[in-house]
């Protein structure tokens, strides 16, 4: 008999614009009903009890699965704050726990002859924008040239540091164009990571596990993927401007899609992060970018 599971993400319950139109989301869940479902990341930061106010609004499904996203991983500044993987490994599975749900990432679950396998995902550039002209080293510290240029503590981004340099081209290798940029990554500010760890470094343990998840499934199983980060450049969103665009390269990353897509089994990838909705078919798996923003909340219905 098939089981019906729902899928969301983004919910964001901690901010005071997206909690209403969160509520109102799983309501229409509740309503819509199911035997699963299954949140996909970003539900609220990992301090305070935002996580722990939104997974109580659910009710009515048998069994409720967790993913976490990137902003569950943030922490404020100052002393005894937990880097990332201890977030992911120790705390956040226990307080998704008592709250009565299961932690999907290590632990892929069977829906009667389907498995279900979870990942918070990460990046590492690869969706860049090349036409932005943007330096490596800027996407590393999460800050682009023209507002790296506002803030004396990126000043080793440059390799001439005056006004006037500023002011007109910036460095000899950042373009002009890519000076008008000016936004920060905000996971550069709140989210820690471990000593010697880059994003690289952390999408690498985060790959290895998925992997193992993957690989323990038992052959000719179908698979069902929820992953907070974007796998796939087709669930990418289009292009908004240099201001939006360089915020691709923290969307995903293609080593995500190409290890999915060494597993024939997978019918079904849902993820989120963008906050902008898009379908493809890559291969034979049938993806999905749920799209949920502050705005407008969706989620998804399938009978696996």
């Amino acid at each position: 008999m098939p089981v019906r599971l729902l899928v969301t993400a983004d919910l964001h319950f901690n901010h005071a614009r997206s909690r209403p139109v969160a509520e109102e989301l799983i309501r229409d869940m509740n309503r819509a009903g199911g035997d699963a479902v299954l949140v996909v990341g970003d539900t609220g930061i990992s301090e305070g009890t935002s996580i722990e106010e939104c997974l109580s609004q659910f009710n009515g499904f048998e069994s409720r699965y967790f993913v976490a996203g990137n902003h569950e991983l943030w922490t404020k500044q100052g002393d005894g704050r937990r880097d990332a993987v201890q977030l992911l490994e120790e705390d956040l599975p226990t307080r998704v726990r008592e709250a009565g749900w299961q932690w999907l990432e290590g632990n892929p679950v069977d829906l009667g002859g389907v498995s279900l396998v979870g990942s918070v995902g990460w990046y590492d550039y690869s969706f860049a924008e090349p036409s932005l002209g943007v330096p490596r080293r800027f996407y590393e510290r999460k800050v682009s040239p023209g507002a790296a240029a506002r803030f004396s503590e990126f000043a080793d981004l440059f390799e001439t540091f005056t006004p006037d340099d500023l002011e007109r081209t910036g460095s000899p290798d950042v373009p002009r164009h890519a000076m008008e940029i000016v936004a920060r990554w905000n996971d550069g500010r709140h989210v820690l990571m471990p000593q010697e760890f880059t994003d690289k470094t952390l999408l690498d343990k985060v790959l290895r596990r998925l992997e193992s998840d993957l690989r323990s499934v038992p052959e000719g199983q179908r698979i069902v993927v929820g992953v907070h980060h974007v796998p796939f450049r087709e669930l990418l969103p289009p292009s908004h401007g240099f201001q939006w665009d360089f915020a691709r390269a923290y969307l995903g990353s293609e080593r995500i899609g190409a290890l999915l897509g060494q597993f024939l089994q997978i019918s079904h990838v849902f993820c989120g992060h963008s906050h902008f909705p898009a379908q493809a078919q890559v291969g034979g798996i049938n993806a999905r970018n749920l799209g949920s923003g502050y705005r407008l909340k969706t989620f998804a219905s399938i009978d696996v």
